[in-house]
C-alpha cells in the first residue's frame, strides 16, 4: 500500500491581491481553515483550499492565481489547538490507513490522565486485535509514512514492515507525551494495588503538584485519587498547630503531607503496609522538607506499636476503616483525648432525600450558626449540616456510639463523643457516597 498524499491544494497569487483572494474564498466557503497561509516559490502566497470542495472551484478571472499544492502545510492556531482526542483518531488513521475501521475508531480512548510527560491510559481502549499487532510489534501491516511530529523514528523489520511499538509511539505523540501506561483494574490484594502497563518510556515514576504539595510516585505501583482533592484541602485547613498525628493509612502521604505542610501538625507517624507506596511516601516527605517531622512506620497498622501519643487520627482507608478503630482509640492521648477523621463509604436511597430542617422555635432549633443541633446520646451536640442525608446521619451516631464503647472498654471509664462534621468527598458508585465523620472523643469528666 503506498503512503496516501498528504499535501494540501492552495490558490498561489501575488502578496498584493491576496487579501482580496482570501475574501473571495472566504465568501464562497473554499478555505481551509487547518493550515496558514504561506509563501511558495516565486514570491507569491499560497491559500490553502479545501480538497473536497475542488469540484466547484473556480479560478476567479480578476485576480491572477494559480492552483498549487503544499507539501508540508503548515497547521494554523486555531487547528493547533484542536481537542488531543481528535488529533489522536487523525493520526491513528494516517497509521492504519487502509485498515482503519468503524471499529477501531469506536475503540479510540477518550479518557486519560496526564502526569508530567507520562500519559495514563484507560482500560476501555486499544482492545481490538490490530492494535495489539503494532503495540508488541508483531509483522502484519504495511509502514505508513511517519505521522507528523513523531520525534523517534520508526522501527522497521527488514521487508519494510513496521516492527516495535509503533502504536504507542503515535499515541504518544498525539498527546504531546514521553512516556505511556494503561491502567487495568484494580488488584484484590488488600493494598488497592494498581495493574498498569507501561507501554512506552522506561520507567513510571512521575510528579505532581496538588494545593503546593509535591507527590511523587509509580503509576504502576502506586495510585493517585484526583477526587480527593476537596479532602486534602479541607485536612490543609484544619487547625492542627503543635499537635500529634497519626495516619493509621498513610498511602503516598496524601493525607499525612497536607497536615504537616499546611494545617502545621508539629509532628505525625505514618502507617503503611505497602512496599511502593512506604517508598514514595519516604521520598514524598523529603521533596516538601517535612522529613523530620514524621516516623514512617513500614507493616500492617493493626500490629502499631503505639498508644497514647495522638491528638488526631486520620483513617483514611475504604470502603470501611473499622479494623483500624481500636487501633485509633489506642493511640489517642489517654488524658486530653482527640478527633478521629474517619472514612467510609456510605450506602444511601436512590431518591434523594428530603433535607431536613428544623422547625423554628422547636427544642432543634438552629444555633447561631444556622445549623441545626441535635444532641448525641451523651449530651455532645452533633451538627448535621443543611443537605445532610438521614443515612449519612445514622451511619455518623452509630459509629461515635461505637468508638464510645471502644474508648470506655479500653479505658475502664466512660467517654463521651460528638459529631463535629460530616464531609460527603465524593460518589463512590452508584448510591454510594465516600463520607468523612469528624469525631471528637474526650474522657468524661467525673460526676
Amino acid at each position: 500500500m503506498e503512503a496516501a498524499d498528504a499535501s494540501v491544494p492552495a490558490l498561489a497569487t501575488e502578496p498584493r491581491f491576496a487579501q482580496r483572494l482570501r475574501q473571495r474564498l472566504e465568501a464562497e466557503r473554499l478555505l481551509d481553515r487547518r493550515y496558514r497561509l504561506q509563501e511558495v516559490p516565486g514570491g507569491r502566497v499560497a491559500l490553502p483550499v479545501l480538497e473536497e470542495e475542488l469540484g466547484r472551484l473556480r479560478l476567479p478571472r480578476e485576480l491572477p492565481c494559480g492552483l498549487v499544492r503544499l507539501q508540508e502545510p503548515a497547521p494554523s492556531r486555531a487547528a493547533r489547538r484542536r481537542p488531543p482526542a481528535r488529533e489522536l483518531r487523525d493520526q491513528l488513521r494516517r497509521l492504519l490507513g487502509e485498515s482503519w475501521s468503524e471499529e477501531l475508531e469506536r475503540d479510540v480512548p477518550r479518557a486519560w490522565q496526564r502526569h508530567g510527560d507520562l500519559v495514563l491510559l484507560s482500560e476501555d481502549g486499544f482492545g481490538a486485535a490490530p492494535w495489539e499487532k503494532l503495540g508488541k510489534g508483531q509483522r502484519g501491516l504495511p509502514a505508513p509514512s511517519r505521522p507528523a511530529g513523531l520525534s523517534r523514528p520508526w522501527q522497521r523489520c527488514r521487508d519494510g514492515r513496521v516492527a516495535g511499538p509503533a502504536l504507542w509511539e503515535t499515541v504518544a505523540s498525539a498527546l504531546g507525551a514521553r512516556r505511556l501506561a494503561r491502567r487495568g483494574r484494580v488488584l484484590p490484594d488488600g493494598m488497592r494495588s494498581p495493574s498498569v502497563t507501561l507501554l512506552l518510556g522506561r520507567d513510571g515514576w512521575v510528579e505532581r503538584v496538588d494545593n503546593g504539595i509535591r507527590y511523587t510516585f509509580d503509576v504502576t505501583k502506586c495510585m493517585f485519587s484526583p477526587g480527593n482533592i476537596t479532602e486534602k484541602l479541607r485536612v490543609a485547613s484544619l487547625p492542627c498547630s503543635g499537635e500529634v498525628l497519626v495516619d493509621l493509612y498513610a498511602g503516598i502521604g496524601y493525607f499525612t503531607l497536607p497536615y504537616l505542610v499546611h494545617a502545621a501538625a508539629a509532628f505525625a507517624h505514618a502507617c503503611e503496609w505497602n512496599d511502593h507506596a512506604v517508598e514514595a511516601l519516604r521520598r514524598n516527605l523529603v521533596l516538601n522538607g517535612v522529613q523530620d517531622r514524621c516516623r514512617v512506620h513500614h507493616g500492617d497498622s493493626r500490629q502499631l506499636e503505639l498508644c497514647d501519643v495522638a491528638d488526631r487520627v486520620n483513617l483514611g482507608l475504604l470502603p470501611s476503616s473499622e479494623e483500624g478503630w481500636p487501633v485509633a482509640c489506642r493511640v489517642l492521648k489517654k488524658a486530653t483525648g482527640g478527633v478521629l477523621h474517619i472514612h467510609h463509604n456510605v450506602e444511601t436511597l436512590p431518591a434523594p432525600a428530603p433535607v431536613l430542617r428544623a422547625e423554628r422555635g422547636s427544642p432543634e432549633a438552629a444555633g447561631s450558626d444556622g445549623e441545626a443541633q441535635h444532641p448525641t446520646e451523651d449530651g455532645g451536640k452533633a451538627t448535621r449540616r443543611a443537605g445532610t442525608r438521614p443515612e449519612w446521619q445514622r451511619w455518623a451516631e452509630a459509629t461515635a456510639a461505637r468508638i464510645r464503647g471502644l474508648l470506655a472498654e479500653l479505658h475502664g471509664r466512660p467517654w463521651r463523643t460528638s459529631i463535629l462534621h460530616v464531609e460527603a468527598v465524593k460518589s463512590y458508585a452508584p448510591h454510594v457516597h465516600h463520607l468523612v465523620l469528624d469525631l471528637e472523643c474526650r474522657p468524661a469528666l467525673p460526676a
